[in-house]
């Protein structure tokens, strides 16, 4: 039977997480998009978010002054399900102004903890990534 982790919120596509944070205006950082808060890179403006600035990075759809604009994406959504023992299929939708411009699949396989399937985005498949250490475990 296939099991399935729907990430309900967004993360800013400029966002590259780097490492697991606290951040204080997240208090439930299993309701994140990641499965937890992330402090990074924003690569937009290349820059490292303030702790401030990070509540908008793991959650998108920011009215933040480096985002470009125009820009192809304001968020990006993810969704995970196993295919079986071996692989996990994550899901992700690149969305702007709440509307799906971009859709794919990356396959994660389980046995050799590597990717079958990467994204050429590196920010959107180090959340891909993340999404996996925090979610593909329970599943």
């Amino acid at each position: 039977m296939e099991k399935s982790a729907q990430c309900a919120a967004m993360a800013c596509p400029y966002f590259m997480p780097k490492e697991r944070t606290s951040i204080a205006a997240l208090p439930h950082p299993e309701r994140l998009p990641l499965g937890d808060s992330y402090s990074g890179q924003c690569t937009a403006a290349n820059v490292t978010p303030t702790p401030e600035m990070l509540h908008d990075c793991n959650l998108g759809y920011a009215a933040c002054e480096h985002l470009p604009r125009p820009r192809s994406a304001d968020a990006v959504r993810f969704s995970l399900r196993r295919q079986d023992q071996a692989r996990i299929a994550v899901s992700y939708v690149c969305e702007a102004r709440y509307l799906p411009v971009a859709q794919g699949v990356l396959i994660f396989d389980v046995p050799s903890n590597c990717w079958l399937q990467r994204h050429s985005d590196a920010c959107i498949q180090r959340m891909a990534e993340c999404c996996v250490e925090s979610f593909g475990k329970e599943q």
